[in-house]
This record gives C-alpha cells, structure tokens and sequence, in this order.
C-alpha cells in the first residue's frame, strides 16, 4: 500500500471516530454547550484539557523551534508547563467556586459592570483568534504533505473539518472528542520519538537518550560520542548558533518564560475548561492530571527536536562536513530521500544548487542551499528516519489531532464569549436557548473564517504565532482575574483601565514588530532588533502585565471603593469549599 493512501486510511479512521463523538454527545442545551453539564471527572478533564492545550504550536512547532533554536528556545518548554502550577494553585478552583460559564461572566460580576464584561469579551476574542492563526497554520502545514496538497488547499480542508465537529458538539461534544485526540497525538508523538531514540542511542527513552551516547555514525562523528556534543559540533561547524549556549539576553528569555506562564493561566479556552467539573476540588484536580498528561509529550519534545536537526545534517551530509554534501542526483532518484521531494511540493521546503557543483550544501550564511521550514521538522523526522509508513500516518494523524483539539476549544471560548457575554447579557436578554446556540455558532463560522484567512500568511511559526496570544493573554485577562479573585479594592474603573491599557500596549508592541493585523512588510521594526532594550515581540506579554495591574490599582484607588455586597463576593470566592454560586454556606 503506497503512503497517502495509508494516510488518509489512518487520517480517516481519526477523524471519523472525532465526528462520531461529536454527533454523539453533542449539547442539546446551553448548559452542556458551555460547560459539558459540569459532570465531567477530573481525570477525563485533565486529558480533555491536555489535548486543548497541546496545539499545533506544542505537536508541531514547538520541536521544530527547539531543533534550530537550542537552548534559547527552553523558554517554551518552561513557560508553557509552569503556567498549569499558577492555574491550579491561583485561579481554577476560584472561577470554578464562582460557578459562571465564562471568563468575560466572573468579569462582568466581580467588577459590577457591563463595560468591564465586554471588555474582557473583546480582550478573549483578539487572544483567541491569534492563537487560531497558530493552529490553522500547523492544519496547513499537516495536510499540504499527507494530502499531498498546496498549503492553502491543506488550510482549507482543515478549516471545514473543525468547523464541522465544534460547530456540532458544543463544550460536551468536544470534551469528549478532545481526550479521543489526546490519546492520537500522545500515540503518535511517542511512537516515532522511541523509533528514532532506539536508532540513534539505542535508549528507547527520548528524554534519557538526549542525554545519551550515538549508537551509529551520524554527518561523519564515530558512534560513543555523547549526542548533544555531536550536535553541538556539527552546527557550529556549519557555521550556525551554538545549540547548548545562550545567545538570546537574559532579560529577554526571563521575560518571555513570565509571558508564557501567566498567559498559560490567563488563556480563556484553557480556563473554562474547569468550569465543567462538579467541583472545586475537581477543579484543582483536573490541572494537575492536565500537567501529567501534557509533561508525556513535553519531556519528549528537546529529544524530538535534537534528534530531527541530527538527522537534517546527516542527509545533507551523509559523509561528513568536510566530505560531498549530498548530490542533487541523489535527491532526485534514491527513495530514501524521497521525503525531500514530498515536502518540496508543499512549498515549506526548498533547494537550489546555487554554486552548480552538483550538491545541496546546508551551511549558515548565504552559501545555504536549503531552505526548511521549521514547523516541518516533526512530521518530516519519521520520513528522514525511514521509518515504515504506519508510523509517517500515525503521525499525521497525531499533528491534525492537535491543531483540531485546540482549534475546537478556541471556536468554543470565542462562541461563549459572543453569544453569551454579548448578545444574552446585553444585547437581547430575552434570546431562546435555541437562538443563543444559533447566535454561538455564527460566532464560530465568522471567527474560523478570519482565523483562515490570516493563517494562509502568519506572522511567524506557529509556535511564534501562539506565544503572539500567550503574550496577548498574559496582558488583559490574567492581571483582571487575579485582581479580582485576590484584591477587594479593584473596582471597576480600574479594572476596565487597567484591561484595555495593557490589551492596548502588548498589541501595538506586537503590530509595531509584526505587522499592523499580522499584515506582512507593515512593521516599523523586527524581533532582531526590537523597539525596547531586547525585548522581542513575543515576550512584551509580561510588561503589558505589569502596566495591567499598576493602572488598575492606580485608578482603583482614585475613585470609589466596590460596593460592600461585592467585598463580599471577593471573600467567599476564596473560601476553598463548595461549588456553584460564589457564597459561603
């Protein structure tokens, strides 16, 4: 059986067994559409929310960005687990004692404003949307190689087909179909990670052989030498960045890590993941199995991401550095190079014999003949590898499942949002149940329709694009929730002040660098040479954070303190028993 027809039988079966759960549980009610009837258990939740969180920017590019970026690019893997240990201790069993469907909601409430509710709402829905910027990248991505298909076609697919099942199912339906994919992208991420550790180390833990000696001759270096030397040696003897030294500033990654880290907490289609569970202790529960289920594919990820760059070289360079480089002949006829011409069809990765010897250098500088996409690296690697195919569709099943789940959770957060916080609080309070689940999945058909358009031209990898939102989150909507939950002086001027100056700061910092909307060659200055010290764009989320809560507590303390019925909210948020209404029985 050739390769793409595997891929789409394993693709397919995926797929089919998504859509089937979604038909299956799928809301009949608001309640199970915003929040799955809160009855799901703390264990399904957990996974659930492993598979939302785990996008195309952690399957896909996240060992891609590790795999050229080393150890300047750890900041990932930090930021984006330490943010679950700030979720669990500080706001998930809080919101989930307050008892409300949607972040915009506990807003709305605490902060005794409509404005402050419709605030946090547009707040959501500028996250929202650039992190499904990064997943339909990724979708794009996926299916261009396995439906062997342009990067635009690819984009398209994938936008129905999500469409089509969050549309459906609602917070129940894809609740459900989320653990279903968590279990295909662990599967899949694992599977060849071990694969390829066992062939290069002869471990078949990848975390235990990055940090093990070669079991075969890699670009030339005898086996036994300790992998990340010989990764160390060939890019820097290729001329590129070291891959073990810092060569981004310390200023830089510590505010990057911060910026992921709060904006983890902040994300809202992360948060109203623990409004579907019985209880504040379930709440809190669910983020610690989240953080076990997400740590299986993020203590993978730096192997994953090494061992694919080991094996980029070793193609390129099958002899050695100092040797040939591979002949385009080679690359044109031998099937184990193959892959090279599948994902050259694709656009995302190109070669050009620039100086006419016949060979494809890989090098820094100008004299590189070879193009890659980052974002390509961990669905290429079981190609590089040669591994069987079974493997290569798993894959492209797992990669898909990702950027879907995530994609699926963000539609959901952005629908809630509209429709509930807009158009039932404040636009048309008197709306049916069948009108605000209608008025939802409009919601979702316009946002999937913007996110489309602009993940055809992102403004960076997809892993850069989510950390665009993390950054974006980490500015507005964390700095409101804990004020809220924490502080019984914020009232609502400051809370509102404080949402848009640091929603409005982190964004023009963001278009001043990327772009005004992400659109390309519109920017005044670049991540290489930023605007401020060298804080790139990607990091400013946690200066516009600080410039949140400093204007807050400013403006709150200019103007009147919050009734006293509010006060007392604040303090039975915090009181840790009970679920449901936010009072102290």
């Amino acid at each position: 059986m050739d390769q793409f027809t595997l891929n789409l039988l394993v693709v397919g079966a995926t797929f089919a067994l998504y859509i089937g759960i979604a038909i299956w549980a799928r809301a009949g009610s608001t309640s199970e559409f915003y929040a799955a009837g809160r009855g799901v258990h703390p264990v399904v939740n957990g996974m659930a929310t492993g598979a939302d969180w785990m996008s195309a920017a952690s399957f896909i590019s996240m060992a891609g960005i590790i795999a050229f970026g080393g150890y300047n690019t750890s900041a990932y893997l930090m930021g984006w687990t330490g943010g679950y240990v700030l979720l669990a201790m500080l706001l998930a069993p809080y919101l989930r004692k307050f008892g409300k469907f949607t972040v915009p909601e506990f807003v709305g409430d605490r902060f005794y404003s409509q404005t402050a509710r419709t605030v946090a709402v547009i707040c959501l829905i500028v996250a929202s949307i650039t992190y499904v910027i990064g997943q339909m990248t990724g979708v794009g991505v996926a299916f261009s190689r396995f439906l062997e298909v342009d990067n635009l076609t690819g984009l398209l697919i994938g936008a129905a087909i999500v469409f089509f099942y969050a549309v459906i199912g609602g917070m129940k339906g894809i609740t459900y179909t989320q653990v279903a994919q968590y279990v295909v992208l662990i599967i899949a991420y694992t599977i060849p990670a071990i694969f390829i550790a066992l062939q290069l180390t002869g471990n078949p833990i990848p975390a235990i052989g990055l940090f093990s000696s070669t079991a075969t001759d890699i670009a030339g270096v005898p086996a036994g030498a300790p992998l990340l030397q010989t990764l160390e040696g060939l890019v820097t003897d290729l001329g590129f960045a070291s891959y073990l030294e810092q060569s981004d500033t310390t200023l830089n990654m510590f505010l990057f890590t911060v910026s992921l880290m709060i904006g983890t907490a902040g994300l809202p289609h992360v948060i109203v993941r623990f409004f579907t569970v019985p209880t504040v202790k379930d709440a809190r529960s669910s983020a610690g199995w989240a953080l076990v289920f997400i740590a299986l594919l993020y203590l993978t990820a730096p192997a994953v991401g090494a061992m694919a760059r080991l094996n980029l070289i070793d193609t390129f360079w099958p002899n050695g550095i100092n040797e040939a480089a591979v002949s385009v002949e080679e690359i044109e006829t031998n099937e184990d190079l193959a892959w090279v011409r599948n994902w050259e069809q694709t656009g995302l990765l190109g070669f050009e014999d620039k100086n006419g010897d016949g060979t494809i250098e890989y090098r820094a500088g100008d004299s590189n003949e070879l193009t890659v996409n980052r974002d390509i690296m961990v669905l290429a690697n079981p190609e590089i590898a040669n591994l069987p195919g079974w493997v290569i569709a798993l894959v492209a099943a797992g990669g898909l499942a990702a950027a879907l789940s995530t994609a699926a959770g963000l539609l959901m957060a952005i629908a809630s949002a509209v429709s509930h916080d807009l158009i039932k609080s404040q636009i048309n309070p008197s709306i049916s149940e069948k009108g605000e689940l209608l008025a939802a999945r409009i919601a979702m058909a316009v946002a999937i329709v913007v996110a489309t358009y602009l993940g055809a031209n992102p403004p960076g990898f997809a892993a850069q694009t989510v950390a665009l939102a993390f950054g974006l989150a980490a500015s507005s909507i964390f700095p409101a929730l804990m004020m809220g939950i924490f502080s019984k002086r914020i009232n609502n001027k400051g809370a509102v002040a404080g949402m848009l100056a640091g929603l409005g700061v982190t964004l023009l910092y963001i278009f001043l660098h990327k772009g005004w909307f992400f659109i390309a060659g519109t920017n005044s200055f670049t991540d290489a040479d930023p605007l401020l010290l060298s804080i790139k764009s990607t990091s400013f989320g946690a200066v516009g954070a600080l410039i949140n809560f400093i204007v807050a507590f400013v403006v709150s303390n200019a103007t009147d303190e919050p009734p006293a019925e509010i006060q007392d909210l604040v303090e039975s948020i915090r009181i840790p028993r009970g679920a449901g209404a936010a009072v102290d029985h």
